[in-house]
């Protein structure tokens, strides 16, 4: 038992000195930037999915 409250005062003191947190204004640019990095990744994909079945679609309507 005594391991467990000697981590969890390292993990603390680790926590609390140690440790760089960001700005409010830095959080917020990461969130932002993240953001859009999955607007574009998804409209990828999305293009990339529309494309596929266009092609697959005019390549079974030419066998039928």
């Amino acid at each position: 038992m005594a391991a467990v409250v000697e981590y969890i005062k390292e993990s603390y003191i680790e926590l609390t000195q140690k440790v760089t947190w960001p700005t409010w204004r830095e959080l917020q640019n990461s969130a932002v930037l993240v953001v859009i990095a999955a607007l574009i990744i998804a409209l990828v994909i999305f293009g990339m999915d529309w494309v596929i079945s266009y092609v697959l679609r005019h390549f079974y309507s030419s066998l039928a």
